[in-house]
């Protein structure tokens, strides 16, 4: 091809430079061994008809082993229909010859960051919305006339969304005047992608498709979504029927419970889907890793195994199947570390899951270790302490509970009351709602500990919420009072996240001291019976203000009884193992003073034979001699 002008440029049709950029794919992002893998795989399977071997949305939901019971297979054929044509939406739905389901691999898989080098993730998690919408302006018109009516609309020109009928797939034709920046975004997306094969002076004016003008069905969105919380834990080459075995009646109510929370990040309350904007703000800051689990399903293309093939017969014109050697998988481990070795009393498999779409996944499964329970070590600072301060790694503190009523109704609601600030934020729940449960937690990335005079931690830390709304709080550096632990009698006590250590009382004025709450904080009190989470959308501390488009500009508390308290340890059994040890090391020192009464009424001399005795002295410091 020439390197000259447009006017130059040879004319080539959409499907040779689909054909183009198909072969780019396979030449960049694949070894030849996983192209032949791949290969073996579409010949496996494929159907044919008039010479075109293609699959289809039956081939491929029975190749990937989606479970029937969530019903998420035409979600997922629709997807892969949509990124077989990229990057030509007017192509779509593309039908799925090799060289499409290539490129749903490739996009599907994240592998395209050797062809397409310039905004790859932000361009990736478009196509991904795209795959995923329908377009429809009627629609965005009348979601537009709905948000102006009732004097609610979103920042930017954006909508909620929510749930409603699945629309249908009338695409809009794009609007010149509303397609500058994403127009200028797909042209350098293309360029990119063709860049090296000389063809760039044929895409100068290529199509683009309006995401302005399109949804995301809230119920397919779900669905997806489901899928997405059971798949989280996968391995690459792990068969998903071996999750798909676990989904009893119980375990689907606990996805779709799940799933709707997540979805109500979105804001679908009053839309009858999900719009380009919310999905980009809600995905990028809460929801990071939402697609991970994608990735090793798809993956599942690279490595060939033995198919039932007594139904498919080679025809004349392909290769017989059995002349190729068929490569087998990696061996798996016969009995892999379950996922997570036992459930809390909040933790379980899917809200697990839940906190892989924004802590990587490779540090929680196979991973956790339950270190404090409340129910089981019991509600008290002592417990939580001797349970926790021996984890040398990152750990999670996960805690729920309801509403309190709006006025205390006993002594020791009363007693939590005073020594909080005046409450002059609504809750985010409203009293009619008090029986729902409330779930926060946080990320401390450091070895937890007493907190004298400052906070510990850094800005790694996460706060974060699981119920009933999805939301996470990244660290701020505009303060550093990222977590703090006061433990009785230091007074205030208790346990907290984006506050300043709270300052000690002197006796006579200690009933009458306040807990400062930072504007972005969570602070469970030294009972460990009651908490309050605090929400000032202006921001200004330790964790950055709510970026859900439907909590813009909201401010809250909730003050809640607690009916459940974890902390759970990231690391592996190395940790833990490690934790072991300095815990029984430090029960026989504990036992072995309180065994020890030598009676001389010679301190310094006492001392020195416990030194010599080995039981204090160099770390270890024996404790008290008075």
């Amino acid at each position: 091809m020439g390197q000259g002008s447009s006017s130059e440029a040879p004319h080539l049709t959409l499907e040779q430079l689909s054909h183009a950029l198909a072969h780019r794919f396979a030449q960049k992002s694949y070894s030849p061994l996983e192209l032949y893998c791949y290969n073996s795989v579409f010949r496996s399977l494929a159907d044919s008809e008039s010479g075109l071997k293609y699959w289809s949305e039956t081939t491929l939901c029975r190749f990937l082993e989606l479970p029937d019971a969530l019903s998420v297979g035409s979600v997922l054929f629709h997807m892969a229909s949509y990124l077989g044509a990229f990057p030509f939406p007017s192509q779509a739905p593309a039908i799925l010859t090799n060289e499409a389901l290539l490129k749903v691999v490739t996009i599907m898989t994240e592998r395209y960051g050797a062809v397409i080098k310039k905004r790859g993730r932000e361009t990736w998690l478009r196509e991904l919305y795209r795959s995923l919408a329908v377009y429809d302006r009627g629609v965005r018109l009348s979601m537009e006339d709905n948000k102006k009516a009732k004097g609610s609309e979103e920042p930017g020109g954006d909508s909620s969304s929510g749930g409603g009928a699945t629309q249908g797939f009338a695409i809009d034709a794009p609007e010149e005047d509303s397609e500058g920046e994403e127009r200028e975004d797909d042209d350098e997306l293309i360029l990119a992608a063709l860049d090296s094969m000389d063809v760039i002076e044929v895409f100068k004016h290529g199509e683009q498709s309006n995401v302005h003008h399109s949804i995301i069905p809230t119920d397919n969105l779900l669905k997806l979504v489901e899928l997405l919380l059971l798949i989280a834990p996968i391995d690459p080459q792990e068969s998903l029927s071996t999750f798909a075995s676990q989904l009893s009646d119980e375990r689907i109510v606990e996805l779709r419970k799940s799933a709707n929370v997540i979805i109500s990040s979105f804001g679908v309350e009053s839309s009858p889907g999900v719009t380009y904007r919310t999905f980009n703000a809600v995905v990028s800051t809460c929801l990071p890793y939402l697609f991970d689990g994608l990735n090793p399903l798809f993956e599942h293309f690279l490595f060939a195994k033995d198919f039932d093939l007594s139904k498919r017969k080679p025809d004349a014109t392909s290769p017989a199947v059995e002349s190729h050697p068929v490569i087998p998988p990696p061996k798996t481990i016969t009995n892999p570390e379950p996922i997570l070795r036992e459930p809390g009393d909040i933790l379980d498999l899917t809200l697990l899951s839940q906190l892989s779409f924004f802590i990587k996944g490779n540090n929680l499964f196979r991973r956790l270790r339950l270190l404090y329970s409340g129910n089981s070590h019991g509600f008290s600072m002592g417990s939580f302490e001797k349970q926790v301060f021996h984890w040398r790694a990152p750990s999670i503190l996960l805690v729920s509970g309801t509403l309190l009523p709006a006025s205390p109704t006993s002594a020791r609601e009363r007693t939590f009351s005073d020594m909080l600030p005046p409450k002059r934020l609504p809750s985010s729940l409203s009293q009619g709602d008090s029986s729902t449960t409330l779930t926060f937690g946080a990320y401390i990335p450091v070895a937890w500990r007493h907190t004298h005079k400052s906070c510990f931690s850094d800005f790694r830390t996460l706060l974060f919420q699981l119920s009933p709304i999805h939301d996470v709080f990244t660290g701020s550096a505009f303060s550093t009072d990222y977590a703090y632990f006061n433990k009785p009698p230091t007074h205030p006590a208790g346990i907290g996240f984006g506050s300043a250590v709270p300052h000690q009382s002197s006796a006579h004025n200690i009933h009458h001291s306040h807990i400062s709450l930072g504007p972005m904080s969570l602070h469970l009190d030294d009972a460990l019976e009651f908490g309050t989470f605090t929400h000032q959308s202006e921001g200004g501390g330790s964790f950055h203000a709510s970026q859900l488009p439907c909590r813009k500009g909201k401010d809250w508390q909730d003050r809640f009884e607690i009916e459940a308290l974890e902390v759970w340890g990231c690391g592996g059994d190395e940790v833990a193992e490690a934790q072991r040890r300095e815990y029984a090391f430090q029960e026989r020192e504990a036992e072995a003073r309180r065994r020890i009464n030598l009676g001389t009424g010679d301190i310094e001399a006492d001392r020195e034979l416990l030194r010599m005795a080995g039981i204090i002295g160099g770390d270890r410091s024996g404790g008290s001699m008075g």
